[in-house]
C-alpha cells in the first residue's frame, strides 16, 4: 500500500517542482550586503574634480588626525572632517554638513543641523540624507562601484530674510575614498553664489 502511495505522490510532486520558478541567487557584492567604513585617507592623497561651467577642482591632503583633514583646493585652503565633510573650501563655509557618515550601508539615513555662510549670504539649514542603493557609477576617472546617496536641505538665509530647499543625488566609492559624482540643485536662491552644482571625478592619485 505505501509503495502505491508514493509512486502516486511522487510523480505529482516532481510535477508541481519542475514547473516551479527558478530562483537565481544574488550574486555576491549586492547593494544589501554592501556595507563601507570611514576611508583611510592619507597625505599626499589627489584627486581632480570636473565640475560646472568648465570648472576644474584639485583637492590635495596635506594633513591628517584625529580631528579631521586639511589639505587644498586648486592651491587654497581645505578642511573636511574625519568623515570627508567639507567645513571650509574657497567657495563656502559650514559647521555640520553631514554629506556623509561612515559606515554607509543601504538604507541608512541620518540628519543634521548645519549653519552655513557663502559669499555675503548665511544662515541655518537642516539636512537630511538617506543611502538608497550600491551601483556602478561611470565618471570620467573610470567605473567604481559606488552607495548612491539623496539629500535634501531646508535652509534660510538671514542675510536677505529669504528661505528654499536644495536636493541633491551623488555617489561615494569607497575605491576612491571619494565622492566621485554629485548633481545638487538649488531652488529660491537668485544669488549666483547659492547656484546648483555638479561635478564629476577626472582622476585621482591615491597613497598605498
Amino acid at each position: 500500500m505505501m509503495r502505491k502511495i508514493l509512486m502516486c505522490v511522487l510523480p505529482t510532486a516532481l510535477a508541481a517542482c519542475a514547473g516551479a520558478p527558478q530562483v537565481t541567487p544574488e550574486p555576491p557584492g549586492v547593494a544589501s550586503a554592501a556595507r563601507a567604513e570611514r576611508p583611510d585617507v592619507k597625505v599626499g592623497d589627489e584627486w581632480k574634480f570636473a565640475c560646472g561651467w568648465h570648472n576644474e577642482r584639485l583637492w590635495v591632503v596635506t594633513s591628517v588626525d584625529q580631528t579631521g583633514i586639511k589639505a587644498t583646493e586648486n592651491g587654497k585652503p581645505l578642511l573636511l572632517t574625519p568623515d570627508l565633510n567639507v567645513l571650509e573650501s574657497p567657495r563656502r563655509k559650514d559647521t555640520d554638513n553631514q554629506w556623509l557618515s561612515f559606515p554607509l550601508e543601504v538604507g541608512k539615513q541620518w540628519t543634521a543641523d548645519n549653519n552655513w555662510q557663502m559669499c555675503e549670504f548665511s544662515g541655518p539649514e537642516k539636512v537630511q540624507v538617506k543611502v538608497v542603493d550600491y551601483e556602478k557609477v561611470t565618471v570620467p576617472a573610470g567605473q567604481f562601484d559606488a552607495f548612491r546617496l539623496e539629500i535634501t536641505t531646508s535652509w534660510t538665509n538671514e542675510t536677505v530674510r529669504d528661505s528654499g530647499a536644495n536636493s541633491g543625488t551623488y555617489w561615494y566609492a569607497p575605491a576612491a575614498r571619494a565622492i566621485v559624482k554629485f548633481n545638487y540643485k538649488s531652488s529660491g536662491c537668485n544669488s549666483v553664489c547659492c547656484a546648483s552644482d555638479a561635478c564629476e571625478l577626472v582622476q585621482s592619485r591615491l597613497q598605498p
